[in-house]
């Protein structure tokens, strides 16, 4: 009963949940803190999508404007590290009047941890159009069989 209240947009208890939802949004957006144990700091770069195929885990990081060769990645006992430097358009310009500046720069690191079944001897890592991606295959005990019926 509750469930479709909530789903209702125009109801009583739909306006209260897009509320806590907002305000939710705006105290954590002000003090940088994650909302939930999945997500993270706000700025947090690069931002990194995590998916899993029956063959591999697939990690894609947006990270446009990056030098290839300024990007390391290693794989350390099941945790997946990306690292490297963004540096700002116009550094070491002194000429240069900045007005606005909304892409964020400096270093970065993430680390992601990555399931037990990864097969640390198969990664494939490619950048392009701005996209690191990061392909980990599954070892074979791990990917779905099909078993036939006798």
């Amino acid at each position: 009963m509750f469930n479709s209240l909530l789903n209702h947009p125009n109801s009583l208890f739909g306006h209260f949940d897009r509320l806590q939802r907002e305000l939710d949004d705006m105290l954590f957006g002000l003090s940088s803190l994650p909302s939930s144990i999945r997500s993270v700091a706000t700025g947090t770069l690069p931002q990194i999508n995590v998916g899993r195929t029956p063959q591999s885990i697939e990690v894609y990081a947006f990270a446009p404007g990056l030098d290839a060769s300024k990007i390391e990645v290693t794989l350390d006992r099941g945790v997946l590290r990306l690292s490297g430097e963004r540096s700002q358009p116009g550094d070491g310009n002194e000429r240069q009047r900045v007005y606005a500046r909304e892409r964020a720069s400096g270093r970065f690191d993430r680390s992601v941890s990555l399931p037990e079944d990864i097969d640390p001897e198969h990664v494939k890592a490619n950048y392009r159009d701005g996209v690191l991606q990061v392909s980990i295959a599954r070892r074979e005990t791990a990917k779905p069989k099909r078993i036939s019926i006798q």
